[in-house]
Protein backbone atom coordinates (compact mmCIF):
# COMPACT_ATOMS: atom_id res chain seq x y z
CA UNK A 1 0.00 0.00 0.00
CA UNK A 2 1.40 3.39 -0.99
CA UNK A 3 0.62 6.44 1.12
CA UNK A 4 1.83 9.78 -0.17
CA UNK A 5 3.10 12.62 2.01
CA UNK A 6 2.24 10.90 5.26
CA UNK A 7 4.56 10.95 8.27
CA UNK A 8 4.45 7.64 10.13
CA UNK A 9 4.94 7.38 13.85
CA UNK A 10 4.80 4.20 15.88
CA UNK A 11 3.07 3.56 19.20
CA UNK A 12 2.43 0.46 21.28
CA UNK A 13 -1.25 0.60 22.12
CA UNK A 14 -2.91 -0.68 25.28
CA UNK A 15 -6.29 -2.39 25.11
CA UNK A 16 -9.23 -0.08 24.64
CA UNK A 17 -12.07 -0.16 27.13
CA UNK A 18 -15.47 -0.12 25.46
CA UNK A 19 -19.04 -0.49 26.54
CA UNK A 20 -22.09 -1.13 24.40
CA UNK A 21 -25.05 1.22 24.38
CA UNK A 22 -28.51 0.78 22.89
CA UNK A 23 -28.48 4.24 21.27
CA UNK A 24 -28.54 3.33 17.56
CA UNK A 25 -25.93 0.64 18.10
CA UNK A 26 -23.09 3.08 18.74
CA UNK A 27 -20.05 2.42 20.94
CA UNK A 28 -18.81 4.70 23.70
CA UNK A 29 -15.03 4.72 23.87
CA UNK A 30 -13.54 5.37 27.31
CA UNK A 31 -10.00 4.84 26.06
CA UNK A 32 -9.03 7.34 23.37
CA UNK A 33 -6.01 5.41 22.05
CA UNK A 34 -5.98 5.19 18.26
CA UNK A 35 -7.36 1.63 18.02
CA UNK A 36 -10.28 2.61 20.25
CA UNK A 37 -11.41 5.06 17.58
CA UNK A 38 -11.87 2.29 15.02
CA UNK A 39 -14.93 0.09 15.47
CA UNK A 40 -13.21 -3.15 14.47
CA UNK A 41 -10.06 -2.67 16.55
CA UNK A 42 -12.06 -1.46 19.56
CA UNK A 43 -13.96 -4.75 19.63
CA UNK A 44 -10.84 -6.90 19.98
CA UNK A 45 -10.27 -8.48 23.42
CA UNK A 46 -7.23 -7.42 25.51
CA UNK A 47 -5.09 -10.40 24.50
CA UNK A 48 -5.57 -9.53 20.83
CA UNK A 49 -4.53 -5.94 21.50
CA UNK A 50 -1.48 -7.14 23.40
CA UNK A 51 -0.35 -9.23 20.44
CA UNK A 52 -1.17 -6.68 17.75
CA UNK A 53 -0.16 -3.54 19.65
CA UNK A 54 3.50 -3.38 18.54
CA UNK A 55 2.39 -3.87 14.92
CA UNK A 56 -0.12 -1.00 14.84
CA UNK A 57 1.25 2.18 13.32
CA UNK A 58 -0.63 5.46 13.45
CA UNK A 59 -0.46 7.62 10.31
CA UNK A 60 -1.66 11.05 9.23
CA UNK A 61 -3.78 10.96 6.06
CA UNK A 62 -4.07 14.12 3.92
CA UNK A 63 -6.90 14.94 1.51
CA UNK A 64 -6.16 13.28 -1.83
CA UNK A 65 -3.61 10.77 -0.51
CA UNK A 66 -3.59 7.49 -2.45
CA UNK A 67 -3.97 4.46 -0.17
CA UNK A 68 -3.72 2.01 -3.07
CA UNK A 69 -3.90 2.13 -6.86
CA UNK A 70 -5.94 -0.08 -9.16
CA UNK A 71 -4.19 -3.43 -9.46
CA UNK A 72 -1.49 -2.33 -7.03
CA UNK A 73 -0.02 -4.60 -4.39
CA UNK A 74 -1.23 -3.97 -0.85
CA UNK A 75 1.66 -4.02 1.62
CA UNK A 76 -0.49 -2.74 4.48
CA UNK A 77 -4.12 -2.44 5.50
CA UNK A 78 -5.56 0.74 6.91
CA UNK A 79 -8.04 1.12 9.79
CA UNK A 80 -9.32 4.74 9.60
CA UNK A 81 -9.81 6.49 12.93
CA UNK A 82 -10.76 10.02 11.88
CA UNK A 83 -10.13 10.09 8.12
CA UNK A 84 -12.46 8.83 5.38
CA UNK A 85 -11.19 6.82 2.41
CA UNK A 86 -13.16 6.69 -0.83
CA UNK A 87 -13.17 3.57 -3.00
CA UNK A 88 -13.41 4.90 -6.53
CA UNK A 89 -13.37 3.45 -10.03
CA UNK A 90 -11.90 5.31 -13.01
CA UNK A 91 -13.21 4.47 -16.46
CA UNK A 92 -11.06 4.42 -19.60
CA UNK A 93 -12.41 7.83 -20.61
CA UNK A 94 -11.39 9.29 -17.24
CA UNK A 95 -14.87 9.38 -15.70
CA UNK A 96 -14.79 8.70 -11.96
CA UNK A 97 -17.42 7.35 -9.58
CA UNK A 98 -17.37 6.28 -5.95
CA UNK A 99 -18.15 2.64 -5.14
CA UNK A 100 -18.12 3.05 -1.38
CA UNK A 101 -16.40 4.81 1.49
CA UNK A 102 -14.58 3.63 4.60
CA UNK A 103 -14.24 5.47 7.90
CA UNK A 104 -13.83 4.57 11.54
CA UNK A 105 -16.26 1.66 11.14
CA UNK A 106 -14.01 -0.39 8.89
CA UNK A 107 -10.79 -1.26 7.11
CA UNK A 108 -9.25 -0.50 3.72
CA UNK A 109 -7.72 -3.53 2.01
CA UNK A 110 -10.27 -6.37 2.26
CA UNK A 111 -8.69 -8.05 -0.79
CA UNK A 112 -5.84 -9.25 1.41
CA UNK A 113 -7.99 -11.64 3.43
CA UNK A 114 -10.54 -12.35 0.68
CA UNK A 115 -7.80 -14.01 -1.38
CA UNK A 116 -7.57 -11.57 -4.29
CA UNK A 117 -4.58 -9.51 -3.05
CA UNK A 118 -5.36 -6.64 -5.48
CA UNK A 119 -8.42 -4.56 -6.40
CA UNK A 120 -9.48 -2.97 -9.72
CA UNK A 121 -10.44 0.30 -7.98
CA UNK A 122 -8.41 3.02 -6.25
CA UNK A 123 -8.60 4.08 -2.61
CA UNK A 124 -8.23 7.83 -2.04
CA UNK A 125 -8.48 9.89 1.15
CA UNK A 126 -11.54 12.15 0.80
CA UNK A 127 -11.52 13.58 4.34
CA UNK A 128 -8.17 14.16 6.04
CA UNK A 129 -7.45 12.65 9.43
CA UNK A 130 -5.68 9.69 11.00
CA UNK A 131 -5.62 5.92 10.58
CA UNK A 132 -3.96 2.85 12.06
CA UNK A 133 -1.84 0.80 9.70
CA UNK A 134 -0.98 -2.91 9.88
CA UNK A 135 1.35 -4.90 7.65
CA UNK A 136 -0.38 -7.15 5.15
CA UNK A 137 1.50 -10.27 6.25
CA UNK A 138 0.53 -9.68 9.88
CA UNK A 139 -3.13 -9.24 8.99
CA UNK A 140 -3.13 -12.44 6.96
CA UNK A 141 -1.51 -14.31 9.85
CA UNK A 142 -4.12 -13.01 12.27
CA UNK A 143 -6.97 -13.81 9.89
CA UNK A 144 -5.74 -17.38 9.46
CA UNK A 145 -5.89 -17.87 13.25
CA UNK A 146 -9.67 -17.86 13.00
CA UNK A 147 -10.13 -15.68 16.07
CA UNK A 148 -12.15 -12.54 16.85
CA UNK A 149 -10.44 -10.42 14.19
CA UNK A 150 -11.43 -12.86 11.45
CA UNK A 151 -15.08 -12.82 12.55
CA UNK A 152 -15.16 -9.02 12.73
CA UNK A 153 -13.54 -8.61 9.31
CA UNK A 154 -16.01 -11.02 7.71
CA UNK A 155 -18.92 -9.11 9.25
CA UNK A 156 -17.45 -5.83 8.05
CA UNK A 157 -17.00 -7.24 4.54
CA UNK A 158 -20.72 -8.04 4.40
CA UNK A 159 -21.54 -4.50 5.51
CA UNK A 160 -19.19 -3.09 2.85
CA UNK A 161 -20.76 -5.25 0.14
CA UNK A 162 -24.16 -3.89 1.17
CA UNK A 163 -22.89 -0.33 0.93
CA UNK A 164 -21.32 -0.87 -2.51
CA UNK A 165 -24.48 -2.55 -3.81
CA UNK A 166 -26.72 0.17 -2.43
CA UNK A 167 -24.49 2.88 -3.90
CA UNK A 168 -24.93 1.35 -7.36
CA UNK A 169 -28.71 1.33 -6.93
CA UNK A 170 -28.73 4.87 -5.54
CA UNK A 171 -26.62 6.33 -8.35
CA UNK A 172 -28.93 4.73 -10.92
CA UNK A 173 -32.34 5.55 -9.44
CA UNK A 174 -32.15 8.61 -7.20
CA UNK A 175 -31.70 12.34 -7.73
CA UNK A 176 -28.44 14.20 -7.17
CA UNK A 177 -29.94 15.92 -4.13
CA UNK A 178 -30.89 12.58 -2.57
CA UNK A 179 -27.47 11.11 -3.36
CA UNK A 180 -25.68 14.14 -1.95
CA UNK A 181 -27.76 13.90 1.25
CA UNK A 182 -26.93 10.20 1.57
CA UNK A 183 -23.25 10.89 1.05
CA UNK A 184 -23.20 13.74 3.59
CA UNK A 185 -24.85 11.54 6.21
CA UNK A 186 -22.39 8.70 5.65
CA UNK A 187 -19.48 11.13 6.01
CA UNK A 188 -21.03 12.76 9.09
CA UNK A 189 -21.38 9.36 10.77
CA UNK A 190 -17.68 8.65 10.27
CA UNK A 191 -15.82 11.92 10.92
CA UNK A 192 -17.26 12.64 14.38
CA UNK A 193 -17.58 16.33 13.52
CA UNK A 194 -20.15 18.66 11.99
CA UNK A 195 -17.48 20.21 9.76
CA UNK A 196 -15.16 18.80 7.11
CA UNK A 197 -13.34 19.91 3.97
CA UNK A 198 -14.48 18.78 0.50
CA UNK A 199 -14.45 20.49 -2.91
CA UNK A 200 -17.47 20.35 -5.23
CA UNK A 201 -15.32 18.76 -7.92
CA UNK A 202 -14.39 15.94 -5.53
CA UNK A 203 -18.03 15.49 -4.49
CA UNK A 204 -19.20 15.35 -8.11
CA UNK A 205 -16.60 12.67 -8.82
CA UNK A 206 -17.76 10.70 -5.78
CA UNK A 207 -21.42 10.89 -6.84
CA UNK A 208 -20.71 10.20 -10.50
CA UNK A 209 -22.53 13.38 -11.54
CA UNK A 210 -21.77 16.67 -13.29
CA UNK A 211 -20.26 19.43 -11.18
CA UNK A 212 -23.09 21.79 -12.12
CA UNK A 213 -25.66 19.31 -10.81
CA UNK A 214 -23.83 18.91 -7.50
CA UNK A 215 -23.49 22.70 -7.19
CA UNK A 216 -27.22 23.09 -7.65
CA UNK A 217 -28.04 20.34 -5.14
CA UNK A 218 -25.64 21.77 -2.55
CA UNK A 219 -27.15 25.21 -3.10
CA UNK A 220 -30.66 23.90 -2.44
CA UNK A 221 -29.55 22.20 0.76
CA UNK A 222 -27.86 25.42 1.85
CA UNK A 223 -30.90 27.55 0.98
CA UNK A 224 -33.01 25.19 3.11
CA UNK A 225 -30.68 25.80 6.06
CA UNK A 226 -29.45 22.20 6.17
CA UNK A 227 -25.77 22.81 5.42
CA UNK A 228 -23.31 25.64 5.10
CA UNK A 229 -20.87 25.38 2.22
CA UNK A 230 -18.06 27.76 1.25
CA UNK A 231 -14.81 27.11 -0.61
CA UNK A 232 -14.62 23.44 0.20
CA UNK A 233 -15.73 23.81 3.81
CA UNK A 234 -18.92 21.91 4.66
CA UNK A 235 -20.81 22.37 7.92
CA UNK A 236 -23.81 20.24 8.88
CA UNK A 237 -26.51 22.52 10.32
CA UNK A 238 -29.62 20.30 10.39
CA UNK A 239 -28.93 16.56 10.29
CA UNK A 240 -32.61 15.63 10.65
CA UNK A 241 -33.43 17.80 7.67
CA UNK A 242 -30.73 16.10 5.60
CA UNK A 243 -32.12 12.69 6.60
CA UNK A 244 -35.52 13.81 5.32
CA UNK A 245 -33.93 14.77 1.98
CA UNK A 246 -32.02 11.52 1.62
CA UNK A 247 -33.38 8.39 -0.04
CA UNK A 248 -33.84 5.09 1.80
CA UNK A 249 -30.35 3.98 0.75
CA UNK A 250 -28.69 5.72 3.70
CA UNK A 251 -30.84 3.92 6.25
CA UNK A 252 -30.37 0.55 4.52
CA UNK A 253 -26.58 0.91 4.74
CA UNK A 254 -26.62 2.18 8.33
CA UNK A 255 -29.05 -0.47 9.57
CA UNK A 256 -26.96 -3.29 8.07
CA UNK A 257 -23.73 -1.87 9.53
CA UNK A 258 -25.28 -1.57 12.98
CA UNK A 259 -26.71 -5.09 12.71
CA UNK A 260 -23.32 -6.55 11.84
CA UNK A 261 -21.00 -4.31 13.87
CA UNK A 262 -23.28 -2.57 16.35
CA UNK A 263 -22.68 -2.16 20.07
CA UNK A 264 -24.21 -5.46 21.17
CA UNK A 265 -22.33 -7.40 18.48
CA UNK A 266 -18.97 -5.89 19.42
CA UNK A 267 -19.50 -6.43 23.13
CA UNK A 268 -20.42 -10.06 22.43
CA UNK A 269 -17.24 -10.49 20.38
CA UNK A 270 -15.12 -9.28 23.27
CA UNK A 271 -16.90 -11.27 25.98
CA UNK A 272 -16.96 -14.47 23.88
CA UNK A 273 -13.24 -14.22 23.30
CA UNK A 274 -12.63 -13.55 26.99
CA UNK A 275 -14.75 -16.58 27.91
CA UNK A 276 -12.88 -18.81 25.47
CA UNK A 277 -9.58 -17.73 27.03
CA UNK A 278 -10.75 -18.58 30.55
CA UNK A 279 -9.54 -22.03 31.64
Amino acid sequence: MHIQRNQLYVKTHSAAVVTATHDKGLIEFFSMSAPAKNRILAALPPEEHARLGPELHEVEMALGDIVYESGGRLDHVCFPTSCIVSLIYTMQDGAVAEMGLVGSEGMVGVALFMGGNTMPNRAVVQVAGTAVRLKAAKLQDEFSRGGPLQKLLLRYSQALITQISQTAVCNRLHSVEQRLSRWLLLCHDRVGSDEFMMTQEFISNMLGGRRQSVTGAAGRLQDAGLIQYSRGHIKILDRNGIENCACECYQVVKTELDRLLGGDVLLKARTSAAGAATP
